[in-house]
Formats: structure tokens, C-alpha cells, sequence
């Protein structure tokens, strides 16, 4: 759970700032989209080889430039 408490003279800007960065640190947002819904063991097998194949294709055109 992202806390941050508001230091002495910071403005809320900036607490929120600090807020939203460490809840992107912390991949929280990742994780509730990832339980917002329900996939069959199948499907996300499938979503993790695309996601691998992606990457090795990435991987490999970063290489050969």
C-alpha cells in the first residue's frame, strides 16, 4: 500500500506528485488491472508468449541497428 504523508511546508502538488510515483514504483496500478478480470489459464498463457515474442523481437532489432 503507496503512503506518503505531507512533509512540513510541501505543497499538495508535490505530495501528490510523490504519490504518483510511488505508486508507478511500486507497479500497483499494473496489479489491479491484472485482477480486474478474470482469464482462463490458457488465454494467459497465450498473453505471456506474445508479450515473450515481443520482447525477443525488440531485443533483436535493438541488436542488429
Amino acid at each position: 500500500m503507496a503512503e506518503v504523508r505531507l512533509q512540513e511546508g510541501e505543497s499538495l502538488e508535490n505530495a501528490l506528485r510523490r504519490f504518483k510515483r510511488k505508486v508507478q514504483q511500486e507497479d500497483i496500478i499494473k496489479e489491479v488491472k491484472r485482477h480486474s478480470y478474470y482469464l482462463k489459464p490458457g488465454e494467459k498463457m497465450r498473453i505471456k508468449q506474445a508479450l515473450a515474442r515481443k520482447r525477443n523481437r525488440k531485443k533483436i532489432k535493438r541488436e542488429s541497428d
